[in-house]
């Protein structure tokens, strides 16, 4: 009976978690010819397509779906047998910190591909706005942190790990933006969010009142769901049921958000630095489900 190769299961999944054939060759260490070959070999053993193409892009194709599904929990039961037998694995309490609404976009992604890859080590999770974060890092109340990178606050040691758009946001099914002075929902006055959306506002001498402030994201976004209110987002948090405003519709530009990531330099450094490599990986690339073309 034919035998799967973990190795070229390995690739599969590289390609689908980081985006693109191309940073798979690079995270599995193989040239990305070599990784092209390894799919075509795989898809001759199975004899069914793995990838299609949509446009320029590749994506899985419902064969690839299922294989993926398997692939996984082979290549976990792989790792979990071999590290029984480790005792360099990765492992012990990796503390790390975050704002809530990093926690809901970016945390689920993080945790269960670092789970998968070290079984071994556990995760202690802070939710807590980014000064917070600062402070409970110098305390050395935490290991590792993700946070909103801001100049004034900017340390030697932060290291950027994206960038992405503001948008002025509102409930589709409300017109709110319509009003006058414009509601508001955003974070506390510290905000680096609010403190930008209210210089916008002020050097276009337009009216406002804010209605709610809360640094709970949830909250604010409830408020703009409920269209009693506007408020600004990365444009990756953006949710479903609301709208993007445009400048065309009166809504002045916004500064481009920093997520940095910072790390205690008392912390232990193996299981510190095998989360943060999945932080970034993961901040990468956000949608795995359409793959950058070959």
């Amino acid at each position: 009976m034919a035998t799967l190769d973990l190795d070229q299961l390995r690739t599969l999944v590289a390609i689908v978690d980081t985006g693109s054939f191309t940073r798979a060759a690079e995270k599995v260490h193989k040239t990305q010819s070599a990784v092209s070959m390894q799919m075509r070999r795989l898809e001759d053993k199975l004899g069914r397509d793995i990838f299609t193409k949509d446009g320029r892009q590749s994506k899985l194709t419902e064969d690839g779906e299922r294989l993926l599904h398997h692939a996984r929990r082979m290549l976990k039961l792989n790792d979990d047998t071999l590290a029984m037998f480790d005792e360099s694995e990765v492992s012990g309490v990796v503390r790390i910190g975050t704002p809530d609404d990093y926690a809901d976009r970016f945390l689920p992604m993080i945790m269960a591909r670092f789970s998968r890859s070290y079984p071994g080590a556990e995760v202690s999770v802070t939710c807590a706005p980014t000064p917070n974060l600062r402070e409970a890092l110098a305390a050395d109340d935490l290991d590792i942190a993700i946070v909103t990178h801001v100049m004034q606050y900017r340390q030697a040691s932060d290291e950027i790990i994206r960038r992405e758009p503001l948008m002025w946001v509102a409930s589709e099914q409300h017109c709110a933006e319509q009003e006058t002075p414009l509601p508001l929902a955003l974070g506390r006055p510290k905000c680096d969010w609010r403190q930008a959306a209210l210089n916008a506002l002020d050097k276009q001498s337009r009216s406002y009142r804010i209605l709610y402030t809360s640094w709970n994201s949830t909250a604010v976004s409830a408020a703009v769901l409920s269209g009693l209110a506007v408020s600004v987002l990365p444009e990756s948090a953006v949710r479903p049921g609301m709208r993007i405003l445009s400048e065309a519709e009166g809504f002045p530009s916004l500064p481009t958000c920093e997520i940095a990531l910072i790390r205690n330099p008392q912390a232990s450094a193996k299981v510190t630095n095998a989360l943060a490599e999945h932080i970034k990986l993961s901040l990468n690339n956000l949608s795995a489900t359409h793959l950058a073309a070959e």
